[in-house]
């Protein structure tokens, strides 16, 4: 052990005539805690909301999208087989889309209608039945007769809206073509209900309607066009790099866009809140540096003439300053790990226990979800410890640059 850490153990050791020096430095190393676990939670907690936002939009929505310039296209089927064997595609499976009316005996509500293929769709909403929307399925009878209306699926909360049922009837009111006029005038039919979905995603719930792909296509007169192909993939964050390079390969009139692309400003706005709430928090941690500074002001001035003693000794200005740099770094330290002990461990009862439920048509979840990632616990304990040694470098400066002479006739 060197001499300057021996000193600065020792002075870090309150006597009774420095109490009050030593108040103020546990002051401090509250404060460098409380500013540590504050960051380590609220940082949790966004990464977290927006891992959990991330996780409800990919099950409703297709990791790429592909469509065309102009509207639908009708020989999709050899596109859609070479996009399959591409490396790397799990599956590529046509859709339609509608914006349309939906009745019921108790309510009307606005509802975009997708037909999906349910052979190849791969939606991951949970206890989602695909296979029920086939209109040839048989009903779950003795009889095993066919179902007299088409089935539908509907979003939880459009069907509270609605006030249905499963088994209920609705009507889906959908222009044919693109635009209303003489010629394409809206066109009403009875579905069946027969499941429901929940994402979470109040939008999504209150919104989405899903019907197989060829009632879809003879309710609004597109024949055997569709509107686009949704692409699903091993690895998600792929996405962008594989929207990019099929875009180019297909060229005009195709596009092809990503599910980061179509979600850009919902995870903008998520990265740059995470940001101002860090910069934020980080100035709790601050505060407890300016004490740092003031508690080692204040130790400088105590220790006047044990400085000017170690100098005539020959201890130099480096030693010095190395001693009271340690010194702060030390309570730094103390305050560092201790605020991160305590961020794991409320982190790890937000994960395990609902302290706080939160309304779910004004939040994109009901819970507090919380994903800590290393990467961000090393990025708050490194700015932590940098903001406390950048609080010792003028105490320490102040106390290396003492006059021996001085420091002994102040004494």
């Amino acid at each position: 052990m060197s001499y300057e850490v021996f000193i600065g153990r020792r002075y870090l050791k309150a006597h009774k005539k420095e109490a009050f020096i030593s108040l103020i430095t546990v002051l401090s190393m509250a404060g460098v805690t409380l500013g540590v676990m504050a960051l380590i939670v609220v940082i949790a907690v966004m990464s977290g909301a927006e891992s959990d936002l991330q996780n409800r939009i990919l099950m409703i929505q297709p990791h790429v999208t592909l469509m065309r310039y102009g509207g639908g296209f009708n020989d999709y089927r050899a596109l859609q087989k070479e996009i399959v064997q591409t490396d790397g595609v799990v599956s590529a499976s046509p859709f339609t889309y509608n914006q349309s009316m939906l009745r019921s005996a108790a309510g009307i509500s606005g509802a975009v209608v997708k037909g999906i293929d349910p052979q190849t769709a791969g939606l991951k909403i949970k206890d989602l039945d695909q296979t029920v929307l086939d209109p040839n399925r048989p009903e779950a009878s003795p009889s095993g007769s066919a179902p007299t209306h088409p089935p539908i699926i509907l979003g939880r909360e459009l069907a509270k809206n609605l006030k249905v049922q499963l088994g209920d009837k609705v009507y889906v009111i959908a222009s044919q073509g693109k635009g209303v006029s003489l010629t394409h005038l809206p066109r009403m039919k009875p579905f069946k209900v027969v499941g429901f979905f929940e994402t979470g995603l109040y939008e999504y719930d209150q919104t989405f309607a899903f019907m197989h792909l060829k009632e879809a296509q003879h309710l609004t007169g597109l024949g055997d066009a569709i509107d686009g192909i949704e692409i699903r993939l091993r690895e998600v964050f792929k996405a962008q790099a594989f929207a990019l390079e099929l875009g180019a390969r297909l060229g005009f009139p195709f596009w092809a866009r990503d599910w980061t692309r179509a979600n850009r400003n919902i995870f903008l706005s998520l990265k740059q809140q995470k940001v101002v709430m860090f910069v934020i928090l980080s100035l709790i941690v601050m505060v407890a540096a300016f004490s740092i500074t003031s508690s080692l002001i204040m130790m400088v001035i105590e220790k006047t003439k044990d400085i000017a003693i170690l100098k005539s000794m020959g201890a130099t200005n480096r030693s010095i300053r190395k001693i009271f740099i340690l010194n702060g770094m030390s309570i730094g330290l103390i305050g560092t790990v201790l605020g991160m002990a305590l961020g794991f461990a409320l982190c790890t009862l937000l994960q395990h226990y609902n302290f706080i439920d939160l309304p779910g048509d004004v939040y994109y979840f009901t819970t507090l979800p919380v994903k800590l990632e290393g990467l961000d616990a090393l990025f708050i304990s490194a700015a932590a410890l940098a903001i406390c040694f950048l609080a010792t470098l003028y105490p320490a400066h102040r106390a290396s640059r003492l006059d021996p002479v001085e420091g002994i006739r102040l004494g």
